[in-house]
């Protein structure tokens, strides 16, 4: 059995149970630094200025970390692993002991970068859950994480930490911000001041509203909208030169980069499969067939 290593913060007065994590890939460092300023934050204001319970995993895949890899041993996302088994890999059995954490919560907050590999414009996202109740706290909260792109993508996509959510009825939103293998200040702080901002709205402590980073909201209903995995694939192995930016409007068409062998001799375009905004993009210049190279948001699908 795995355990997962955890602070606990508990307020005098009854409130939310707010569970928030990091490092559900080895490789993600801002979420693992975030979630350990936190605490420091929130410790001196605990018991009496904090209301309910405040659960902080800074790093979820420990053996992923330790490797400094996105996956274990074993080679299994823990994202695509969960609610996991008892008696599994590595993975599956930290996908177990997540999934009980998830359970005994009442909402949960994941943090993600792109890893070493993706950087992704700073975006708080949730399933389209089918419980209207579940749907609209979600709203409220990935609102009020105050980032630029909120983003609603299908619900039926399994696997992760937020399906875990979405069968045990958990309002859950997972987060974005950068990656591409260091540990940007700019997004540990937002991080904070987003987890900050969500418990605020929750009820779990008083704090001003801040200034609104929001630039769009959009709900795509469309099958595996939210998987960032198979969105336009490289045609071909080897190095990859982006010809765009994150945030970046394109059209579909647009040139988004293009791949070529190690002698440069053979360059194949990727171009855009379809209208939006650039919210991912693969930094890491290593590329290998069918990786996905970026992921467009639809503006079609916003919210008004």
């Amino acid at each position: 059995m795995i355990e997962l290593q955890s602070r606990v913060l508990c307020g005098d007065r009854s409130g939310p149970r707010l569970l928030i994590t990091g490092g559900v890939h080895g490789d993600e460092f801002e979420p693992m630094a975030a979630i350990r300023r936190l605490f420091e934050r929130i410790a001196p204001l605990a018991p009496r200025e904090l209301r309910g319970r405040l659960s902080l995993i800074p790093v979820v895949n420990e053996a992923a970390f330790l490797l400094g890899t996105r996956a274990a041993e074993d080679g299994l996302d823990l994202a695509r692993t969960c609610p996991g088994r008892e008696d599994g890999s590595v993975t599956e059995r930290t996908a177990f002991a997540l999934a009980a954490a998830i359970r005994d919560s009442d909402f949960y907050i994941d943090l993600h970068t792109g890893g070493t590999r993706l950087t992704v414009w700073p975006l708080a996202g949730y399933m389209l859950h089918p419980d209207t109740s579940v749907l609209e706290l979600q709203r409220r909260m990935a609102r009020a994480f105050n980032l630029p792109l909120v983003w609603g993508s299908d619900a039926k996509l399994e696997g992760r930490s937020l399906s875990v959510a979405r069968d045990a009825r958990v309002p859950a939103i997972y987060c974005e911000y950068l990656g591409g293998g260091g540990c940007s200040e700019e997004g540990v702080a937002a991080y904070v001041d987003g987890c900050l901002n969500v418990m605020r709205e929750l009820g779990m402590l008083d704090r001003p509203i801040p200034e609104s980073n929001l630039c769009y909201i959009v709900e795509e209903t469309r099958p595996g909208a939210g998987h960032m995995q198979i969105c336009n694939p490289s045609p071909a192995t080897g190095f990859f030169e982006p010809a765009v930016c994150l945030g970046n409007c394109v059209r579909i068409g647009d040139l988004l980069g293009t791949v070529t062998d190690p002698l440069g001799d053979n360059a194949v375009d990727v171009r855009a499969s379809q209208a939006g905004v650039v919210i991912v993009l693969h930094t890491f210049r290593t590329v290998r067939a069918g990786d996905s190279l970026a992921v467009i948001i639809d503006l079609d699908s916003r919210v008004a």
